[in-house]
């Protein structure tokens, strides 16, 4: 399965990465504030998302249109 981020950059298990977006995360008040950095994600079964944890949200699925590699 190849994974890319929003800019075509091959993502691999455990790489770092950048939001591009301001985001809302459904079920919480937390909003992911652009340019947050997230460390070791998790590739999953679909190549469009990615597994991951922010500072405040465990277990976050990711779209991957949404970040670019760190």
């Amino acid at each position: 399965m190849n994974v890319k981020d929003s800019n075509g950059t091959p993502l691999s298990e455990g790489d770092s990465i950048t939001l591009i977006k301001d985001l809302n995360v459904k079920g919480t008040s937390v909003t992911l504030k652009r340019g947050t950095l997230i460390k070791n994600i998790h590739l999953t079964d679909s190549e469009y998302e990615i597994e991951c944890r922010a500072e405040k949200v465990k277990n976050l699925v990711l779209r991957t249109e949404f970040v670019k590699k760190a």
